[in-house]
């Protein structure tokens, strides 16, 4: 055992699948011990994007330090100067007829927007020449306001006022005051922003990807249960119990296992499809391959000299089959059950995507999160990809891990493939 250890985690494929793995499954281990959020509490409302979320009114109750950044006013304008007035002063200027080529409303050209606005532009000239589409006064006074907010002293951003009557104090909030976030009561950062339902989408897929892995291993091991024990049994006494056991098989194999999952998974309500019931369903509807692959094993094995003499010595047909034949076939049902782990997820969120997986108010899993994605909009009209790509990349992940330590498995125990 202790050689066959040392083999395995010396193939570069196995070793390198498992550390994915194992940090997937940490993962989710891990971080609800740091994060005690509900995954299906709603934060806000819609999708929210990537970001630490500050309250504004716990601000106004933290410490204030005096910090001087080069570049603030400019990015303070930038970032409160909507492309519409920056329209505006660019249609100005080319009415007066100011040399504007090079320019437009991006964020690259707002600073040469705004000095050649402040060189150019003149209440009195305005007034006096009334430019092609500025001739009004309403007009005129929509630019001397836009004039008048570009160079307004914003040395006070705002005041507050805290009491009232007599106690009332009045606080001045200069453009160089700021506070430290970590000092804020209320704020929250969002790695992954939120989804649809303003649920914290990391938080989410932490929960969700806990959930999936666990439908994973119970769909696994009951298809690789049903499948070994049909294959053992099937293989080992052969006759008519192979020919009952492998008709059984072929009615699977007839009809598609996905369609029939489908079909046994649709019958039943929505509130009776459980992560449970998810897990039983993909599990007995995905063994046969199992079940084919460990009975063509076993016909190879039955004939064994080692097995003929445990029949000559009168041992019993469960004795044989554990102690003569099983360790034989162990490694390929250790394999097998690697891939059933990584159809069994697969499955899930497949039949989530087609809105029939668990019910929706329990527990989110994989599936769930990328049928609400789709359902409001995550990949077209909100463009929210935080909502589904994270969740594409950890199922990828998940089926790229196990399939690479499926592989590295099959390299060492399969004397054909071996260097």
């Amino acid at each position: 055992m202790k050689h066959t250890l040392k083999n395995v985690f010396h193939s570069p494929r196995f070793l390198v699948g498992f550390i994915i793995f194992m940090f997937i499954l940490l993962t989710v281990l891990i971080y609800p011990y740091f994060v005690h959020r509900d995954p299906l509490q709603g934060l806000g409302k819609g999708f929210l994007e990537p970001g630490t979320y500050v309250s504004v009114y716990d601000t106004n109750n933290t410490g204030t330090y005096r910090v001087e950044l080069p570049e603030a006013a400019a990015n303070r304008l930038e970032a409160t100067l909507p492309v519409k007035d920056r329209q505006t002063m660019l249609n100005y200027l080319k009415a007066m007829g100011a040399d504007v080529s090079g320019l437009d409303t991006s964020n690259e050209h707002f600073e040469e927007l705004i000095s050649a606005w402040k060189a150019n532009y003149s209440e009195a000239d305005a007034k006096k020449n009334k430019y092609e589409g500025f001739a009004t006064q309403a007009q005129r006074n929509a630019l001397k306001r836009l004039d008048n907010s570009l160079n307004a002293d914003t040395s006070v951003a705002m005041s507050i006022v805290r009491g009232e009557g007599d106690s009332a104090t009045t606080t001045k909030v200069a453009e160089n005051d700021y506070v430290k976030v970590d000092e804020v009561a209320n704020a929250v950062t969002l790695p992954l922003g939120t989804d649809n339902f303003g649920r914290d989408t990391l938080t989410e897929l932490v929960k969700a990807t806990g959930i999936s892995l666990l439908v994973g291993l119970l769909a696994g091991s009951i298809a690789t249960l049903l499948g070994l024990l049909v294959g053992l049994l099937a293989g080992y006494v052969g006759g008519i119990v192979d020919d009952v056991l492998m008709f059984i098989a072929n009615i699977f194999t007839v009809i598609p296992g996905f369609v029939l999952l489908i079909l046994i998974y649709s019958a039943l309500g929505a509130e009776s499809r459980s992560i449970a019931t998810c897990a039983i369903i993909i599990g007995i509807t995905s063994w046969v391959w199992t079940a084919r692959s460990v009975r063509s094993q076993v016909i190879s094995l039955r004939n064994r000299d080692h097995v003929n003499l445990s029949k000559l010595s009168g041992h019993s047909l469960f004795r044989i089959v554990t102690t003569d034949i099983l360790p034989y076939i162990a490694s390929y049902v250790v394999m097998a059950f690697i891939l059933q782990v990584s159809s069994g997820i697969l499955a899930e969120a497949q039949l989530s995507m087609l809105g029939l997986g668990p019910n929706p108010n329990e527990l989110p899993t994989l599936g769930l999160m990328m049928n609400w994605a789709k359902l409001f909009g995550a990949y077209t009209s909100s463009n929210a990809w935080w909502a589904y790509f994270p969740v594409i990349l950890v199922i990828a992940l998940i089926s790229f891990s196990l399939n690479l330590m499926n592989t590295g498995l099959d390299q060492v125990f399969n004397p054909t493939l071996r260097d």
